[in-house]
């Protein structure tokens, strides 16, 4: 019976972080009537770029979809090798260098500040490279920050598309339910951001320092939120549901690894701590679970009496991680099913960057070495 009640604690905790899993198009609902006016004229959309020439043409697509037109798009080339200006340099998008990487600057940072110096829009939109979006979602994301202020971030649903990819799951569970802005009486409000979509008024940009202020992190969403927060002005956080979405690491396992050791234990540790203390609860329970179950299951095949509790704390918690996956992504239903395998990988990298983090050794990414202290400013 202790699995069981082990499995309910993990269901019960996960089950409070995400209580109120509101969608960008949700959130804007009361004021989508006047978002292309404001999208057409104030916006500028910033789109910090290095080595994604694989993904710019889809995100540049989409921008042109929009109903709501922006008023400039601008990508910033951060010293990328692989053609990435020549693919941005379609039409309807301007494309500038980020020029050389200052001294205690991190890449994307620099490249976003550079972007929004260049910019003469009244709003911001920071975007990925590898985010897509439904013809109504720029505007969405312009009338949901015409209303709430401060910092407007969206987490784009996950679309993963190879096998390895769906090892992400547990991350992306624990991303947005860490937030803090999806448990009772959160509605939306956050001390984190989700990077890929940002939107933030020129004015409220400035007062906070803009990016300059979170120079050296290279986690600048986390940062940037802090920054926000600090000066007394709201971070909102909504999921892009089936406007806003993502495939993160398309070329598989050793980006994947860097990207989530970049990450998630620097962004753990600046996250609202019930939150994730209700992440940490959840994946102690999944683990457990699994072990009790291999466990029971050895002791069967050699005679002892059939785990049935087990068997049916496990089947509790896959079932259960049917619907939390749904919320993130289009993650298969046999990743939940069978959940030891997603929840091993996202141990092994927890501890990987635990440790780089502590030890304050260098992380790569996108080919540059980042130290592990500057995520942490």
């Amino acid at each position: 019976m202790l699995a069981i009640v082990v499995a309910a604690a993990g269901i019960v905790a996960i089950t409070w972080a995400l209580w109120r899993p509101t969608t960008l198009r949700a959130a804007a609902s009361d004021s989508a009537g006047g978002a292309a006016r404001v999208a057409t004229s104030a916006v500028s959309v910033i789109v910090p770029a290095r080595n994604e020439a694989a993904n710019l043409t889809g995100l540049l697509d989409s921008l042109a979809r929009s109903a709501a037109r922006p008023h400039e798009v601008i990508v910033v080339d951060d010293g990328s090798t692989d053609g990435t200006a020549v693919v941005a340099g379609g039409p309807g998008a301007t494309v500038i260098p980020a020029g050389a990487l200052p001294s205690g600057w991190a890449g994307k940072p620099h490249a976003c500040a550079v972007g929004a110096a260049r910019s003469n829009g009244s709003v911001l939109v920071f975007l990925d490279a590898d985010v897509r979006l439904s013809p109504d979602a720029l505007g969405l994301v312009a009338a949901l920050l015409a209303t709430r202020r401060g910092l407007v971030s969206v987490q784009p649903e996950h679309r993963p598309g190879s096998v390895v990819e769906q090892l992400s799951a547990v991350f992306n569970v624990c991303a947005v339910a860490g937030s803090g802005g999806f448990t009772p009486h959160a509605g939306g409000a956050s001390r984190v951001a989700f990077g890929p979509c940002l939107a933030i008024s020129r004015d409220d940009y400035a007062a906070v320092g803009g990016h300059a202020g979170v120079a050296g992190s290279v986690i600048e969403d986390v940062a940037l939120a802090r920054a926000v927060a600090a000066e007394g002005r709201p971070v909102s956080v909504v999921l892009g549901g089936a406007d806003v979405t993502f495939r993160m690491y398309p070329t598989g396992w050793r980006a994947m690894v860097q990207g989530w050791t970049k990450n998630i234990a620097v962004g753990a540790a600046s996250a609202p701590p019930l939150p994730v203390l209700a992440t940490v609860v959840w994946v102690a329970a999944m683990v457990a679970t699994a072990i009790s179950t291999v466990d029971g299951v050895a002791r069967w095949a050699a005679g002892a009496a059939a785990p049935v509790a087990a068997l049916v704390a496990y089947a509790a918690v896959a079932l259960h991680a049917v619907w939390v996956l749904r919320l993130v992504g289009r993650f298969r239903r046999v990743t939940a099913l069978a959940f030891p395998v997603p929840v091993l990988f996202f141990v092994l990298v927890f501890v990987r960057s635990s440790v780089l983090a502590l030890l304050r050794r260098p992380v790569r990414w996108r080919g540059r070495t980042v130290a592990s202290r500057q995520a942490s400013r």
